[in-house]
């Protein structure tokens, strides 16, 4: 389910929970607090509670409205805490707080999609909304409305809520939206067999679970289309953006190549190929390194990579400045040993758990789908380069130099073939060896016809969910 900025409701309900947030700190501040623990639980926790609420709603409503079950739960909390100054009986207050627990649960799955009632939600609002009468009826019906005013904010509060739910629209059924379990850079893989689930907690760093994967491709028919593009205008082309957008329309064929592992689960990216690679800002051994990442996708032609890839390497190339990779790695620099190392296992844990920003996770060269080196741009051959604990990167791939090997053919005549030697790591977690097969087996013959990557694929197969 999700909520639009664009609609009036929307911002009604806002209000009306912002009026809550308010009228907590007005009320006790007209008749006076008592004790410093009643501070904090009925007005500090509800107003925290009731802001996050507005923010989720208002900011990531389109997308991410589930997580409004947050705050729901530690108003949860406020009103269990609430009740304890009602009733008495041991046996009432456990039922009190069923009902909640059942209220928050019941919340939780109507917004992440698994009860897709949403007429529920005003039954379920209507509850707090009738005991909250019933327990000021009496300074209701005689008209003290000083002493009823004491729910005033819990009113706003259920009324902004209530509001709200004329609001809430539903994504469509063939939409995969974020939900429960899922990361900012992707969603979690949830049909995967017990096994595969039980690898990752086996195999816990990303090293140990790594394979080694070795090809020579045969480049004569690269080479013709390389000339070809040339000849068309895009002059720095060449085989890295060949392999490239080999390698994203091998995905379009073979999308579990798009996972990785994190915390210990399965995660797939979708159509979002992160593509990682090492450049220097000048070709001799002093000049400094820096990082690119690539957004590319199964849908992309050998001209939309080039464009990309080309963009990226001119931005860091042509800048006097550092790039935000390298302004970050300088700023932890700056953090005293010690302390670097807490921050480090800090932004791992974080990591772990899904916790890491967009901004960390846009400019971490540790965090993608495939990370590719060339090594014959240094005129050596290709290195196995391992995979790093840090992050979730599954696939780093080099390639060396081209070089050239006599073959007999089957009529007994020896002809010349150009090669280019790769070497895969990958990590077994997120296919087995069937698929990995499958997906190189692929990637070889669309280089055998370049010319496929003129335009983009008939078909994207999307990946499990």
């Amino acid at each position: 389910m999700y909520v639009s900025r664009k609609n009036a409701l929307t911002w009604l309900m806002a209000l009306c929970l912002i009026g809550s947030a308010v009228a907590r700190i007005v009320i006790p501040g007209l008749k006076g607090s008592e004790v410093s623990l009643n501070v904090w639980s009925q007005i500090v926790l509800p107003i925290f509670a009731t802001v996050l609420y507005v923010l989720i709603t208002l900011m990531d409503g389109k997308e991410r409205f589930y997580k409004t079950a947050i705050p729901v739960w530690i108003l949860g909390i406020y009103f269990g805490i609430t009740m304890l100054d009602y009733f008495s009986s041991p046996m009432v207050l456990g039922l009190y707080w069923i009902a909640i627990v059942f209220f928050c649960v019941l919340y939780t799955q109507i917004t992440s999609g698994v009860v897709r009632q949403v007429w529920l939600l005003l039954f379920l609002f209507a509850c707090p909304l009738g005991a909250l009468g019933y327990l000021r009826r009496e300074a209701i019906l005689v008209g003290n409305w000083l002493a009823a005013s004491a729910i005033l904010p819990d009113v706003l509060l259920v009324l902004g809520w209530i509001l709200l739910v004329f609001a809430i629209r539903i994504h469509p059924v063939n939409e995969y939206h974020p939900t429960w379990g899922d990361r900012n850079d992707g969603r979690r893989v949830r049909s995967l067999p017990p096994m595969n689930q039980m690898v990752p907690y086996i195999m816990v760093n990303r090293n140990s679970a790594t394979n080694y994967f070795t090809e020579s491709l045969e480049i004569s028919h690269v080479e013709r289309y390389i000339r070809q593009k040339r000849r068309e205008g895009l002059t720095n082309f060449g085989i890295t953006h060949v392999l490239l957008a080999c390698y994203a329309r091998t995905i379009a064929r073979y999308p579990s190549l798009n996972r990785f592992v994190s915390g210990q689960k399965v995660f797939s990216r979708g159509n979002d190929i992160q593509f990682c690679m090492t450049i220097k800002k000048e070709m001799h051994s002093d000049a400094p390194e820096t990082v690119i990442k690539v957004h590319l996708s199964p849908y992309d032609t050998a001209e939309d990579v080039y464009n990309k890839l080309n963009a990226q390497v001119e931005k860091v190339k042509n800048t006097p400045l550092d790039s935000d990779f390298d302004n970050t790695a300088h700023a932890l620099t700056l953090i005293p040993g010690v302390f670097l190392k807490f921050t480090v296992w800090l932004l791992k844990t974080l990591d772990y758990f899904g916790l890491l920003p967009k901004f960390l996770l846009e400019i971490s060269p540790f965090h993608g789908s495939v990370f590719f080196t060339s090594m014959g741009s240094l005129g050596i051959p290709p290195i196995y380069h391992h995979l790093y604990d840090f992050g979730n990167l599954p696939v780093f791939c080099s390639f060396g130099m081209k070089r050239r090997a006599l073959e007999v053919q089957e009529d007994g005549q020896v002809v010349q073939k150009k090669y280019v030697d790769v070497k895969f790591c990958l990590d077994e977690r997120i296919v087995d060896g069937f698929y990995y097969a499958a997906f190189f087996k692929h990637y070889k013959r669309v280089l055998l016809h370049p010319e496929v990557l003129d335009a983009p694929p008939e078909e994207v197969v999307q990946d499990a969910e």
